[in-house]
């Protein structure tokens, strides 16, 4: 991995990061590979309802604004 865009990844993460905090969650970078970021939800973000929709809409477009060569975010679950 790319050690910019892993800093970039991460300030991204950051920004949002309070957010979920606030919520009992959190969110954990697990890799960058072909420009695909995997994540993993934490805390009660974990087994949240709307997790799917905080990825997209939230997390995945500030990390898109941050690194616009990143091409879609998912997350794992483990």
């Amino acid at each position: 991995m790319n050690n910019s865009i892993i800093d970039k990844v991460n300030k991204a993460l950051e920004e949002v990061r309070p957010f979920l905090v606030a919520d009992g969650g959190d969110v954990e970078l697990i890799d960058i590979q072909d420009n695909v970021v995997t994540i993993k939800f934490t805390g009660a973000c974990s087994d949240c309802s709307i997790n799917q929709s905080t990825l997209k809409l939230g997390i995945e477009s500030t990390i898109k604004k941050h690194v616009p060569e990143i091409l879609e975010v998912i997350s794992i679950v483990e």
